[in-house]
C-alpha cells in the first residue's frame, strides 16, 4: 500500500456522544465486518466495557475503502474512550493519528470531554473533522449546537456532517471526508525503522505483544528491534494488523499501525511510549513519546486469603503492562497484612482495575478507603509524598500538609446554576470564571481540593443537575492546607487502614459518623468493642458494640445474693481476659462504609 493513500484517524467526544456506534456504522460500510459478526460496539472487546457501556481501552483497525475517485485507501481506525479518568488512552490514540473525527451530540452540544479531547488533539496539530451526531432524535437541535461548536471551541463549522451513527445517515459521506481532508502520513520508508509504541499485552502463547505507529522505516519479520529508553533488542517473529482479527501482514511500513510479537517474555522489557527502532541501524532520536501520567488516587489492594498474595503480584504485573497509568508498590498492614499501594487516575479508574483484577485474574480483594497523594513538609526542611495516611510523619516532625488543587471546568444549563455554584462553595471550592456560552448554557471554572470531590462529588452534580452537568479537571498545584490525621482505635488499637487525612473543619463530624457506621458494620464478639476516632491522643468521638452475654443466673432460682454475684463476676473477669487475647475481625463493608459518609 503507497503511503498516500493510508489515512490514520481517531474518533473523539464526550462520553454517550455515540464514538462506538460510529465505529459499528464505519466497519459496517468499509465490509471489515461481514453480517454475522455485526455485533453493537464491536470493538468495545472487554465484558466491563459491554456492561458498563463505555470504552475503557482504545482499540484500532484497519479498513479497507474505496473511494469515489476509484482509488482504494487503507483506515486506520483508532477508537477512544470519553471518561475523564482514561484521557490518557486518548492521547496515546492520538499521537497515531494525522487527523480526528470530533463527534458532538446534537441534542446535548459541546460537553466538558468534547473540549478537553480537542484541546488535545490541537496540541498535536490533528486535522479535526466536526461531525453533529443523533440528528433522528426528536429534541436534536443542530442549529444551536452548530453555533456552540464555533462559538465554545473556536471551530469553523461551514459545511458540518449531519450523521445519524444508528440508522447510517450521512456515514458514506463522512468515510469520503476523511479521504479527502485527512492528510496522509508522512516519513522517509528508506530510513532507519522508527515506531511509536502505544500500547502493550500479555499474551499467554506469545508473550508480551507490542502496539505500535511506524513513522519512518519499516519492521519485517526476522530483523533485530531495539527499545530505545531500555536498550533491549529482540528478534522480530511475527507482524500484523487488526483486521478486525488480527492478520499476520509481510511488513509494517510507514504510516501503519499494527501488532509486532518478538518473544518478548518479561512484563518489565516494554514501556508504552517508547521508540522502536532497527538494533543494527538504530535511528539518531527517539519520538517524542508520551507526558508522564501522574495517579490522583491511591487505595490499598490487599487479597482476602493471605495466599493469594502471589497471584495477586502477578496479575498486577500483567495489568501495568496493558495500563501505564497504574501504578503498584508493596506494602504491609498491620490489620490486612501483605498487600499495594495503588495509584489510579480517578475513581471510577480504580472500580474498573479492582473488577478487572477480580474477573480476569480470580483474586478476591479487599480494597481500603481511597486517598490523594500530600505533600508533608517537615520542621528540618524535608519534603515526604503522601499517598498513604500511614506514611504521614508524626506531628512533632510536621511543619504543614500541602494538598493537590485541581482546576475543574463544569459545563451546565443556567437553571441549575444556584444548586452547583452551593455544592462547590460546601467542597472549600474558589470560582475562577465564570461564561454564558449560549442563552441556556454556562461554563464554571473551579479550583478545588481533590480530595473534597474524589469521593461523592461526581454523584452529587448530577443529583444537583438533574444529570444535565459535565465535568472534566486537570492537576493545578499543591496549596497549604489546615489537615490532620484521623485515626480509628479498636480497643485502642489503630487500624491503619481504616485512617483517614482530613481538613480539621470536618474532622469532627467524619470521626463521629464513620466511628457511628463502623458499630453498626463491626458483628457482635463474646467481648466489648469500643470504637474511636483520634487526632493524635485525642479522642474525638466514640461508639461501642456490646458483647454478646450468656445468661449465667438462669439456673439460680433464689438463695443468697452472693452465689449471683460471685457468677457475674466470673463472668466479667473471662470477658476481659478474651478482650486482652481476642481479635476484631473487621468486614470488607467497613472499609466501603468510609466513602459513604453522609455530608
Amino acid at each position: 500500500m503507497r503511503i498516500e493513500n493510508i489515512r490514520n484517524f481517531s474518533i473523539i467526544a464526550h462520553i454517550d456522544h455515540g464514538k462506538s456506534t460510529l465505529a459499528d456504522r464505519l466497519l459496517e460500510l468499509t465490509g471489515t465486518l461481514t453480517e454475522r459478526e455485526k455485533v453493537d460496539q464491536f470493538l468495545d472487546k472487554m465484558e466491563l466495557e459491554r456492561e458498563r457501556g463505555i470504552t475503557i481501552k482504545a482499540q484500532t483497525v484497519r479498513m479497507r475503502y474505496r473511494a469515489e475517485d476509484g482509488k482504494e485507501y487503507t483506515l486506520n481506525l483508532i477508537d477512544t474512550p470519553g471518561h475523564v479518568d482514561f484521557s490518557y488512552e486518548v492521547s496515546r490514540s492520538l499521537c497515531a493519528c494525522e487527523g480526528a473525527i470530533l463527534v458532538v451530540d446534537s441534542s446535548q452540544g459541546v460537553e466538558a470531554q468534547t473540549l478537553a479531547n480537542v484541546y488535545m488533539a490541537l496540541d498535536q496539530d490533528l486535522e479535526i473533522l466536526p461531525v453533529l451526531n443523533k440528528i433522528d432524535l426528536p429534541n436534536a437541535e443542530p442549529e444551536r449546537v452548530r453555533q456552540e461548536i464555533e462559538d465554545v471551541i473556536g471551530l469553523d463549522t461551514a459545511g458540518i456532517l449531519s450523521v445519524s451513527a444508528k440508522k447510517g445517515t450521512g456515514v458514506p459521506e463522512l468515510l469520503e471526508r476523511i479521504v479527502r481532508q485527512v492528510p496522509p502520513p508522512q516519513g522517509d520508508p528508506d530510513a532507519p525503522a522508527k515506531a511509536l509504541m502505544i500500547d502493550s499485552w500479555f499474551d499467554n502463547y506469545v508473550g508480551v505483544v507490542v502496539l505500535a505507529r511506524v513513522f519512518e522505516g519499516r519492521i519485517v519479520p526476522g530483523q533485530r528491534i531495539a527499545f530505545m529508553s531500555t536498550g533491549n533488542a529482540f528478534e522480530v517473529q511475527k507482524v500484523g494488523v487488526f483486521a478486525p482479527h488480527p492478520l499476520e501482514v509481510e511488513e509494517l511500513g510507514t504510516g501503519m499501525v499494527g501488532f509486532v510479537i518478538a518473544n518478548i517474555k518479561e512484563l518489565t522489557e516494554t514501556k508504552v511510549g517508547d521508540t522502536i527502532t532497527d538494533a543494527r541501524i538504530p535511528a539518531a532520536t527517539p519520538l517524542p513519546g508520551f507526558k508522564v501520567v501522574r495517579p490522583m488516587v491511591f487505595a490499598g489492594v490487599y487479597p482476602v486469603a493471605s495466599d493469594q498474595y502471589g497471584q495477586l503480584r502477578t496479575a498486577i504485573e500483567k495489568l501495568r503492562l496493558n495500563d501505564s497509568s497504574f501504578t503498584a508498590e508493596p506494602e504491609n498492614s498491620v490489620a490486612l497484612g501483605f498487600g499495594f499501594r495503588c495509584g489510579f487516575l480517578g475513581l471510577l479508574h480504580m472500580e474498573i482495575i479492582q473488577e478487572r483484577l477480580e474477573r480476569e485474574y480470580g483474586v478476591e480483594l479487599i480494597t481500603t478507603a481511597p486517598t490523594v497523594g500530600y505533600r508533608a513538609v517537615k520542621k528540618d526542611g524535608g519534603v515526604v509524598e503522601v499517598d498513604s495516611p500511614a506514611r504521614l510523619p508524626e506531628p512533632l516532625e510536621l511543619l504543614h500538609i500541602e494538598e493537590p488543587m485541581i482546576l475543574a471546568t463544569i459545563h451546565l444549563p443556567t437553571e441549575y446554576l444556584g444548586g452547583v455554584l452551593k455544592l462547590c462553595e460546601e467542597r472549600r471550592g474558589i470560582q475562577r470564571q465564570m461564561k454564558f456560552s449560549s442563552v441556556n448554557r454556562v461554563i464554571l471554572e473551579y479550583e478545588l481540593p481533590l480530595n473534597e470531590i474524589v469521593l461523592d462529588f461526581y454523584d452529587k452534580l448530577k443529583t444537583a443537575s438533574r444529570g444535565y452537568a459535565s465535568m472534566d479537571y486537570e492537576f493545578h498545584h499543591f496549596q497549604r492546607s489546615d489537615l490532620v490525621k484521623l485515626d480509628i482505635l479498636l480497643n485502642g488499637d489503630k487500624v491503619d487502614a481504616l485512617s483517614l487525612i482530613v481538613h480539621r473543619d470536618s474532622a469532627y463530624p467524619k470521626g463521629r459518623e464513620v466511628a457511628e457506621r463502623l458499630r453498626k458494620l463491626i458483628p457482635r464478639q463474646m467481648f466489648e468493642v469500643v470504637i474511636q476516632a483520634a487526632i493524635g491522643s485525642k479522642v474525638i468521638a466514640r461508639e461501642s458494640v456490646k458483647a454478646i452475654r450468656k445468661n449465667v443466673l438462669a439456673k439460680c432460682y433464689g438463695g443468697d445474693i452472693t452465689r449471683k454475684r460471685k457468677l457475674l463476676e466470673k463472668q466479667k473477669e473471662g470477658k476481659r481476659r478474651m478482650k486482652q487475647v481476642g481479635t476484631v475481625e473487621i468486614p470488607q463493608e467497613a472499609f466501603l462504609s468510609i466513602l459513604k459518609v453522609k455530608e
